[in-house]
């Protein structure tokens, strides 16, 4: 690795939390509950998990008399109607504890079903505002949260934050609620619950934590528990995803996967900042969200891999540092970094057997500059709302990608 600036002043803070990981990690999940005083443990899932597993059921006889119901019928993206429904039921419930048993969009949605739960008014006023001039607001939302307990299924970014999205077909945007209140108290990485997941969907959401690993070396200058974050989720998600794919029913690379979003959760507490200044990390994140919240069937994973080659090679160029940390974490270091960057990342996609252009996925062209317009409010990639000055520029790049 080429050497790095190295921060020495910085800030860090350790928020509480238990992680439990094993082949029999959920059995004590009812002292976990009881640990935590509740009393109406409520669970949030989605239909496969409550339909094609047995997960639903075993959470429900772990949790003992402290199960009070569960909504199992969220949907991918955490869409607005569900996250609904699931506040309705969980408040006739009396739930004092919430229990999400998913992935990132079951996970996301709990943290929104908490803060409604809690908060008064319109929730069209405690979501991220984008005014017409001047950067994005993320209001503060200050009423005491009840706690909530995450069984992950596969590995996710969304497991240990504040920081959640709904999905809202009425909107240009998706709904962002932030409060740092509905972090977990507790995450379990059960081998029982990981083992649900179909390979291919832990590929997907693996193939994420793998890109901002990446993309994530691209910092030019890191404090000491960062840099020991972001190395390690490399190392873990890299090795990872080949020995998923070669070994489905082995526990451990879907543990690692669990450790290295885990790992880059930790980094912002550690004093990381949640996206690196390049570009390719922002634009490539805002189109992916853009295109997975427009077309649901694709994966958020699916669409890093067929729009990042694309990015690297059309706007790598601007940021020459990044982009030769970002080559020599993949083996590739040289003149024109971002290029050969690009060259990597789509190799490495397609030997996972995922897509490296929009076109693979199905998009049709005609979709993309609206897209780009998607993108242009995305309070995590662009919280100074730079994209709008460059909307020309990227209906170029995301064309490269088609």
């Amino acid at each position: 690795m080429m050497p790095m600036k190295i921060l020495t002043e910085f800030r860090a803070a350790t928020p509480a939390v238990r992680l439990h990981a094993g082949e029999a990690a959920l059995d004590n999940l009812g002292g976990e509950a009881a640990r935590l005083r509740a009393s109406r443990a409520f669970v949030v899932c989605g239909r496969s998990v409550a339909t094609r597993t047995g997960l639903l059921a075993l959470v429900r006889d772990r949790l003992g008399p402290a199960f009070a119901g569960a909504f199992d019928a969220m949907g991918k993206d955490s869409p607005w109607p569900d996250v609904q429904a699931a506040v309705a039921a969980a408040r006739e419930a009396g739930a004092d504890l919430l229990v999400a048993v998913g992935g990132g969009s079951v996970i996301q949605a709990t943290r929104v079903v908490a803060i409604l739960l809690a908060e008064q008014g319109d929730p069209m006023r405690m979501i991220t505002q984008y005014p017409d001039e001047g950067p994005a607001i993320s209001p503060r939302l200050m009423a005491p949260k009840v706690p909530i307990i995450n069984v992950c299924t596969v590995g996710t970014s969304a497991t240990h934050r504040g920081g959640s999205a709904v999905k809202n077909d009425a909107l240009d945007h998706r709904m962002e609620f932030f409060d740092p209140k509905t972090r977990p108290a507790v995450v379990y990485w059960d081998h029982r619950a990981l083992s649900t997941a179909p390979v291919s969907l832990a590929l997907a959401s693996g193939f994420a934590i793998w890109w901002r690993a990446l993309l994530s070396l691209g910092a030019e200058g890191m404090n000491p528990l960062v840099e020991g974050n972001r190395r390690q989720a490399w190392v873990l998600a890299d090795r990872a995803l080949p020995a998923l794919l070669a070994a489905p029913a082995d526990p451990r690379p879907r543990v690692e996967l669990c450790a290295a979003a885990w790992l880059q959760n930790r980094d912002a507490d550690d004093g990381g900042p949640t996206f690196e200044k390049h570009w390719v990390q922002r634009v490539t994140y805002a189109f992916s969200t853009a295109l997975f919240i427009r077309h649901p069937e694709i994966a958020q994973g699916h669409a890093h891999a067929a729009l990042t080659p694309a990015v690297l090679r059309e706007l790598g160029d601007r940021d020459p540092g990044p982009m030769r940390a970002i080559a020599e974490a993949l083996g590739v270091p040289g003149d024109e970094p971002h290029r050969r960057a690009a060259d990597a990342c789509s190799a490495r996609a397609s030997a996972l057997g995922l897509p490296v252009r929009l076109s693979a996925l199905g998009v049709p062209r005609a979709v993309l500059p609206q897209l780009v317009q998607d993108s242009l409010k995305n309070f995590n990639a662009d919280p100074k709302r730079e994209f709008a000055r460059e909307a020309g520029r990227l209906l170029e790049v995301i064309e490269a990608a088609w």
